[in-house]
């Protein structure tokens, strides 16, 4: 367990997602609503697809009144109702870097066209479909912080149980049914089989562990070495391609260390 790297980008990803919270939570929402209707329940215990999603958004605190409203419009009617459809569009960016990016449109040619612009504009192509997605793998990705709050004004924070303790954790990681681990500053981050993400993480939550948010992620294969500088021209077409209101989810082929991963912050 744990080895390589997978969180600087997930990291550098969630800053700037979280800087633009307005359009993430819109997103998240939008997500949601999808997941719901696809999977024809508005109960997350019956809907595996909608508790993903629904966990996923409470990584990022989005608030319950919103989730709700969310789902709500996914059985909706006339002007309510949800028509979005599941797209997927993959390319190459700079330095050759696979990107694979999952959208949720109401308008396949306009948000092909905004695609395939963001694309040209940041000096990437464009690909046909399955050009890339061999290079990702679907993982489930657990949020697990190391201390959590307690209520008590002394001592307002606390060890989350086996969290605490990298050899207790990785022992609760393996007890869980979890794949892999790596050690993310102040939060564990638990990557998953993509059909067992539920399992593990009520798993690791009845050992006593809390977790901080799940979610279904790609992870590149085989990830290419990039220097800061292809580093700075990837993350520049990641961003803007994460700005485009259709987009949910982009993920790339860079390898970017995290001491990189620190220069692109600054």
């Amino acid at each position: 367990m744990s080895g390589h790297s997978k969180w600087a980008t997930t990291k550098h990803r969630k800053a700037a997602q979280d800087a633009k919270r307005s359009a993430l939570f819109s997103k998240l929402s939008r997500n949601i609503t999808v997941a719901a209707k696809e999977g024809g329940d508005p109960n997350p215990d019956n809907n595996a697809s909608l508790a993903a999603a629904i966990e996923k958004a409470k990584g990022y605190s989005l608030p319950k009144d919103k989730i709700k409203t969310a789902i709500d419009k996914a059985f909706g009617s006339g002007k309510d109702a949800a028509n979005y459809e599941t797209v997927v569009y993959e390319g190459y960016g700079p330095a050759g870097i696979a990107v694979y990016c999952e959208a949720l449109t109401d308008n396949r040619n306009r948000t092909a066209a905004d695609v395939r612009s963001t694309f040209s504009h940041a000096g990437g192509s464009l690909g046909t479909s399955g050009s890339v997605a061999f290079q990702f793998e679907r993982k489930g990705m657990i949020q697990v912080p190391k201390e959590v709050e307690t209520g008590d004004k002394k001592n307002p924070t606390g060890p989350n149980g086996a969290a605490a303790d990298e050899e207790e954790f990785m022992l609760a990681v393996a007890e869980a049914g979890g794949d892999d681990y790596e050690d993310a500053e102040d939060e564990w981050v638990v990557y998953t089989g993509a059909s067992d993400l539920m399992a593990v993480k009520k798993a690791l939550e009845e050992q006593g562990v809390q977790t901080k948010g799940a979610e279904l992620t790609m992870i590149a294969t085989n990830p290419t070495e990039v220097t800061l500088t292809d580093a700075k021209k990837v993350m520049r077409l990641v961003d803007k391609l994460e700005e485009l209101e259709d987009l949910q989810n982009v993920y790339h082929t860079a390898d970017i260390t995290d001491e990189i991963a620190e220069q692109l912050d600054d």
